[in-house]
């Protein structure tokens, strides 16, 4: 998905007539949102779970893009690592083939690096639409009472978003609203046969920016 971005971009470049005007810009946007997830943990022992949760996130992020009069290319890049609620089960584990302890496993997760490639086209001289990939670190934080651990991973993810542009003459102020969805991904645990699966995850995002044209 990053590669087929980076095509896109290039072609564009490739393509954009020589004396087409470049502008610059850079700010900062205020975020806010809803996402949902669905996740799914497995294991041969124990009957499998599934569990959907929704949860409201607020975050910064910073964005450079290059205008070029119909259309915009940029990347969004959010500055701080959003975390999730730890979540607590208790299993039954074997220690023979007659016995069972009860084992209790606490898990956090935090995606960092939400980055974001786009491409943006005027439909007004105001109002526009977006779209563009995304990539996600998702750094897994669990205390495992079978003393295992699951590793890292990433996620890839595409974006649609509709966003209107105020001209303040020394700034600019956008807001903005967009739609995300992630792709899912599985992570297995490192000493037994347990697995967490991310089935979707996906969301509603509002920002308001402050940028400055260069």
């Amino acid at each position: 998905m990053k590669k087929t971005f980076c095509a896109i971009i290039l072609a564009l470049f490739a393509f954009a007539p020589s004396s087409m005007a470049m502008d610059f810009s850079a700010g900062v946007s205020a975020n806010g949102g809803l996402f949902a997830a669905t996740a799914r943990e497995s294991s041969t022992e124990t009957q499998s779970a599934e569990d959907t949760e929704i949860a409201g996130v607020g975050y910064t992020s910073i964005f450079a893009e290059v205008d070029f009069g119909k259309f915009a290319v940029g990347f969004d890049i959010v500055t701080e690592g959003l975390e999730s609620d730890t979540v607590e089960t208790t299993k039954l584990d074997h220690t023979t083939t007659a016995t069972r302890t009860s084992k209790t496993n606490k898990l956090k997760v935090e995606f960092d690096k939400l980055t974001t490639g786009y491409v943006a086209f005027n439909i007004t001289d105001n109002a526009y639409i977006k779209a563009g990939v995304m990539s996600v670190d998702v750094l897994t934080q669990e205390d495992l009472g079978t003393g295992g651990s699951y590793g890292d991973t990433s996620l890839d993810g595409t974006m649609l978003g509709f966003g209107y542009d105020v001209d303040m003459d020394a700034f600019f102020v956008r807001l903005e609203g967009k739609y995300l969805e992630f792709d899912g991904a599985t992570v297995n645990s490192s000493n037994s046969d347990n697995s967490v699966s991310l089935r979707s995850l996906d969301g509603l995002t509002g920002s308001i920016s402050l940028g400055k044209q260069f």
